[in-house]
């Protein structure tokens, strides 16, 4: 099993600043691509951010040059530093991860967060 634990999300004006993180643990091998989803009431769940485990980065058109991915693979954790936050990127925000368990087949794994929730509103 692995497990991804998300924190940050909360309550923020317009134009302020949040920061995610997400930390995998568990029976983990290898992490391979981490990333941030976000769904919003009565919406597909849709790709933020994404970064391999070489650092490559890849952002959806409406947060690219606002957000920015990173990680730390020493900590096996993500994070999500969002500026200039608008009203429409109000939404639950979930973490995402793949790679290999640490088991005798290393067998991929694709797990997913619980949800931290991000709301944009004065």
């Amino acid at each position: 099993q692995v497990q991804l634990v998300e924190s940050g999300g909360g309550l923020v004006q317009p134009g302020g600043s949040l920061r995610l993180s997400c930390a995998a643990s568990g029976n983990i091998f290898r992490l391979d691509v981490m990333g941030w989803y976000r769904q919003a009431p009565g919406k597909q769940r849709d790709k933020v951010a994404s970064i391999t485990s070489g650092g490559s980065t890849a952002y959806a058109d409406s947060v690219k040059g606002r957000f920015t991915i990173s990680r730390d693979n020493a900590k096996n954790t993500v994070y999500l530093q969002m500026n200039s936050l608008k009203p429409e990127d109000t939404a639950v925000y979930y973490c995402n991860a793949d790679g290999l368990y640490n088991d005798r087949y290393r067998n991929r794994f694709d797990s997913w967060g619980q949800g931290t929730q991000v709301t944009v509103s004065s």
